[in-house]
């Protein structure tokens, strides 16, 4: 899962970074509006974490612009009032949601988890791939009833197949997956964090296929 944070606040911005890191998020981070606005136009996010008041260009413009592109990426607003005013200005600019700073970090996490499942519409706490299940809730891989234990690339790579499971899914969709924009991306590591996730599964019934060309797709090898 990939998100954008558009925070100018830096200490407030390191916490929710480093927060969301820890939760096995890839995270952008933008400081003000116009830069928000340019990465907008670039790149694919699952959630976009928006502070209302920014430099160069409010939220509600960035917000405004996102949507007149016909980007319907779920926004969740940061806002510094719980005002009446404000709410009714975060919904009508095309939020999805918002919260209040200072906000909780379970609320937040929380909060983004929802926008994620409402907006695959998946309605199941839980995803199956033969043996292998995904709780939607945690983002917790199962397998035989015991966490299957991935580092940090490895389960963004099998996450991202078991959310598009039976569709393949290209090395460049992986690569954005993994990858924020202060990395350097590369193809060659895709290949090794999907060789380690082969072997994580050698005794599943869930596999990865290669479709040479094309990419990769996850599934029950029974099928």
């Amino acid at each position: 899962m990939k998100l954008l944070l558009v925070e100018d606040n830096i200490e407030l911005s390191h916490w929710i970074v480093n927060l969301l890191r820890a939760q096995n998020f890839v995270v952008d981070c933008v400081a003000d509006g116009e830069g928000a606005d340019v990465v907008l136009t670039t790149q694919r996010y699952d959630v976009v974490l928006l502070d209302m008041r920014l430099p160069r260009m409010s939220g509600k413009d960035v917000l405004a612009r996102l949507r007149r592109r016909g980007d319907n990426v779920p926004v969740l607003m940061l806002t510094a009032h719980g005002s009446i005013d404000d709410k009714v200005d975060c919904f009508s600019a095309g939020a999805d949601d918002y919260v209040v700073k200072p906000f909780d970090a379970r609320e937040l996490v929380a909060r983004i988890k929802a926008l994620i499942r409402r907006q695959s519409g998946e309605k199941a706490t839980c995803l199956i791939c033969g043996d292998l299940h995904y709780l939607a809730d945690t983002r917790e891989f199962r397998h035989n009833d015991a966490p299957l234990t991935l580092r940090r690339r490895e389960h963004m790579i099998l996450e991202t197949l078991m959310l598009r499971q039976g569709k393949t899914v290209s090395k460049n969709a992986l690569m954005e997956s993994v990858f924020s924009l202060d990395d350097e991306p590369s193809a060659d590591a895709i290949d090794i964090y999907i060789h380690r996730l082969r072997k994580h599964l050698a005794s599943s019934s869930a596999r990865i296929m290669t479709l040479r060309g094309l990419g990769y797709i996850l599934r029950n090898k029974e099928e």
